[in-house]
């Protein structure tokens, strides 16, 4: 696949990956080009972790599933991502950013503005949503065939230093080659993220995996091989949508309209 035609094409995968094995082949590639991603003087700060133990990714998968159902009953959820929820492709237009919830269950749909929002907790009580959706996480998380984890040395990822700062960007390199990666392959993936965003589920994964206290585990993503118009989760989204390159540019300094966009 072409690299502007994988770019564009790049996108995460919410939906269930087909039964079927990695190859090592792909595994392999998948290493070796990560490898290839700039780092700070070349300090390479990363070491990966490929699960492809179903009882391991089982388990991982409870805790991601455990974890959307806390962040939602606790509002936690609502709170951080609220402002990226879009409704319409009115909306969608409007902005060009966000997630368009478009796809719900028929009787949650006249409640759709209400239920994603900080005041909602009546009614996601009354109809589980938050049960829903962790039930979701939880079975695309363990249904897949392989988890890619990346841990980055604390000799560099120093939070309140420039060497971290520097090693965060060296990992967003890391990231989108994998998923340049896997876009051109036939495979996709998908952050793993919930587990992230409460401390001790996060630490409890890491012990799982044995992580060395000299490493900091960072990113979890599931992948697999894509299967086309494959049934989608009870509660999914859409985000296709970009801004135009004229809202997203200026020419020479802040505020100055782009003189390369006609």
């Amino acid at each position: 696949m072409d690299l502007i035609e994988a770019i564009v094409n790049r996108k995460t995968t919410n939906t269930a990956f087909a039964f079927k094995k990695v190859s090592k082949e792909h595994i392999r590639l998948l290493i070796k080009m990560a490898s290839h991603a700039p780092s700070h003087f070349n300090s390479q700060p990363w070491k990966f972790i490929v699960i492809e133990d179903s009882k391991i990714i089982s388990a991982i998968g409870k805790i991601a599933g455990d974890s959307m159902v806390k962040l939602m009953d606790d509002g936690r959820f609502w709170k951080q991502y609220r402002k990226y929820f879009r409704f319409s492709e009115e909306e969608i237009e409007k902005t060009k950013d966000g997630i368009h919830i478009d796809h719900l269950p028929a009787f949650l749909k006249p409640f759709a503005k209400t239920i994603f929002s900080e005041a909602g907790g009546k009614v996601i009580s009354k109809f589980k949503v938050s049960r829903i959706l962790g039930n979701d996480e939880e079975k695309l998380v363990a249904e897949s065939p392989l988890l890619f984890v990346i841990l980055l040395t604390k000799e560099e990822y120093k939070k309140d230093e420039l060497s971290g700062f520097y090693s965060v960007i060296s990992m967003g390199a890391v990231i989108q080659t994998l998923w340049l990666v896997t876009t051109s392959i036939g495979m996709g993936m998908q952050f793993i993220s919930t587990p992230g965003e409460i401390p001790q589920k996060w630490n409890e994964i890491s012990l799982m995996l044995d992580v060395p206290d000299n490493y900091e585990m960072m990113a979890i993503f599931r992948m697999g091989y894509t299967v086309p118009d494959i049934k989608r989760p009870s509660i999914d989204w859409k985000s296709s949508q970009r801004k135009d390159v004229s809202e997203l540019s200026y020419s020479n300094r802040f505020g100055k309209n782009p003189d390369f966009v006609t």
